[in-house]
C-alpha cells in the first residue's frame, strides 16, 4: 500500500495539535525507520544463514564422530576379543607346561599357580592361599630358601612326602622394572627325581664296569694258582688214605678250595658271558658227579645232600662246564641258608603233556625261605641279602640256563625253605 501523502493546499483533519505534531513527526521519520527494518531484516537473514550453515557443519562433525567412535569401538572390541584369545592361549601354556610355576608379588602373596606346581607340591585342587599366612610350610621354606639373585640358576631341593622323597630343580626370577608387575618374583620347579636317579644308575653303572675290569683281571690272576691249588689238594687227599684225620683236613681245604673256584667262575661267567659250548650231556651223570663233588662241602658245613632223580639216559645239548656252575652255585645257596643239620633235596624228572615234555631239575633247601618282597630281585647282579656275598650266583644261573633255552624260577614260604626249579624243554628225540 502506497503511504499517505499530504499535498500542498490540503488541510489536514481537524486533530489535537499535539497529536498532529507526533503525526507529522512520524511521517518525516518513516523512511529512516524502513531503512532500519530492511537492515535489521538483511542481518537477520545473515544471522540464520549462518546459523543453518553452523548447524549443519555441527551435523557433519557429529556424523564423524560418531563414525570414529563406531570404528574405535569395533577396534576396541576385537582388542579385547584378541586379548581374550592371547589370555586363554597364555594360560592353556601354563597349564600344559611340563615344570611348576608360581608367581609371589612383592608381599608374598601367591597370584599364579599352575596345575604342574600342584602336582610336583602335592598341593590339594583346591589350594588357594590369600595372605602370606596361609601358606603351608613348605612354599614358606621355599622363598626363604631361595633368595632373589642377580643370575637366576637352578638349585636343587629335595623334600620329603608319603609317597617318598622328591628331588626338585628351583629357579627363581624376579620380573623386570619395565614390566607391570613389578617385584613379582616367578618361581619354575622341575622334578628331577628320575633325573637323579638315572645319573645315579649312570655312575653305578660306571662304577660297575671298572669294579668287572679289576675283578675280572683279578680273576683270571686268581684262576691259575687256583687250579695249581686245587691240583695239589688232591694229590694230597690221594696220599693220606692212611691217615684219616689229615685226610679230613685236606677235605676241609679241598671244600674251601671249591668254593673259591666257584666265586671266580661267577666273576668270569658274569663279565665276560662267552657263549655254551654244547654237547650231548647226560645231565643224570652230571647231577651225580655235581653232588658227590659237593659231599666234601655240605659234610664240612654239617649238612647233608640228597639227590633224587628218573631221568634215565637222558641227553640233552648243553655245556656241562656251565651247567655244573649252575648246579654248584644253587647248592652254595643253599648251604648258606640253612643251619648244620640242614639237608639239600636234588629232584630231576621228566614233564611230559599231551603238547611238550621238558625237563625239570629243582634244588630245595631247609633254610629260613626268602621274603616275599625280594623273590622277583634275586635273580638281579649284585642283590644279595648274605653278608659278603658279591651277588652273582644267581645272576650266573640264569644267564647260563636261557643260554641254554631253559627257564629258572624261585618259591618260597618264610620260614620252610626256598627251591630252585630249572626247565629245559626236550624235543621228541631228546625224551
Amino acid at each position: 500500500m502506497e503511504p499517505a501523502v499530504l499535498l500542498s493546499g490540503t488541510s489536514m483533519p481537524s486533530l489535537p495539535r499535539t497529536r498532529q505534531k507526533k503525526t507529522r513527526r512520524a511521517v518525516q521519520n518513516l523512511p529512516a525507520t524502513r531503512s532500519s527494518l530492511v537492515r535489521a531484516f538483511e542481518s537477520f537473514t545473515h544471522a540464520a544463514g549462518s546459523l543453518e550453515n553452523s548447524y549443519g557443519q555441527l551435523q557433519a562433525q557429529v556424523a564423524h564422530l560418531r563414525r570414529e567412535l563406531e570404528e574405535t569401538n569395533v577396534h576396541l572390541a576385537r582388542s579385547l576379543e584378541e586379548n581374550e584369545r592371547i589370555r586363554i592361549y597364555l594360560r592353556r601354556i601354563l597349564e600344559g607346561l611340563p615344570c611348576g610355576v608360581l608367581v609371589f608379588d612383592s608381599q608374598n602373596i601367591l597370584r599364579i599357580l599352575n596345575p604342574e606346581a600342584r602336582t610336583v607340591l602335592s598341593l590339594d585342587p583346591g589350594f588357594s592361599p590369600e595372605t602370606p599366612g596361609d601358606l603351608p610350610p613348605m612354599l614358606a621354606m621355599m622363598l626363604e630358601s631361595f633368595p632373589q639373585q642377580e643370575v637366576a640358576a637352578e638349585r636343587e631341593w629335595t623334600l620329603e612326602f608319603p609317597e617318598g622323597t622328591r628331588c626338585l630343580g628351583v629357579t627363581r626370577a624376579r620380573l623386570a622394572e619395565r614390566d607391570a608387575l613389578t617385584g613379582d618374583s616367578i618361581f619354575i620347579l622341575r622334578d628331577i627325581t628320575r633325573l637323579k636317579h638315572l645319573e645315579k644308575a649312570r655312575e653305578d653303572s660306571r662304577r660297575m664296569e671298572s669294579l668287572a675290569e679289576v675283578a675280572t683281571l683279578l680273576a683270571h690272576e686268581i684262576r691259575n694258582p687256583l687250579g695249581s691249588l686245587e691240583l695239589f689238594a688232591g694229590l694230597l687227599a690221594d696220599s693220606t688214605d692212611q691217615f684219616p684225620e689229615i685226610r679230613q683236613w685236606v677235605g676241609h681245604l679241598q671244600a674251601g678250595l671249591r668254593t673259591v673256584s666257584a666265586t671266580v667262575n661267577n666273576v668270569l661267567q658274569f663279565h665276560s658271558q662267552p657263549l655254551p659250548q654244547l654237547i650231548s650231556v647226560n645231565i643224570s651223570r652230571l647231577l651225580r658227579e655235581t653232588v658227590e663233588f659237593l659231599r666234601p662241602l655240605a659234610m664240612q658245613r654239617g649238612m647233608r645232600i640228597h639227590l633224587e632223580h628218573s631221568l634215565g639216559a637222558t641227553i640233552l645239548p648243553a655245556d656241562p662246564h656251565r651247567l655244573q656252575q649252575v648246579f654248584f652255585n644253587l647248592s652254595l645257596n643253599a648251604f648258606r641258608a640253612m643251619s648244620p643239620g640242614g639237608v639239600l633235596q636234588v629232584a630231576a624228572a621228566l614233564n611230559r603233556d599231551n603238547t611238550s615234555r621238558a625237563m625239570q631239575i629243582e634244588f630245595a633247601d631247609q633254610g629260613a625261605g626268602i621274603a616275599a618282597e625280594h623273590l622277583e630281585k634275586i635273580f638281579r647282579a649284585g642283590f644279595t641279602t648274605t653278608p659278603g656275598s658279591p651277588g652273582l650266583g644267581l645272576a650266573v644261573c640264569k644267564t647260563i640256563v636261557e643260554q641254554h633255552g631253559g627257564t629258572i624260577a624261585a618259591r618260597s614260604i618264610p620260614g620252610e625253605g626256598a627251591a630252585f626249579r630249572i626247565t629245559f624243554p626236550l624235543s621228541g628225540e631228546q625224551a
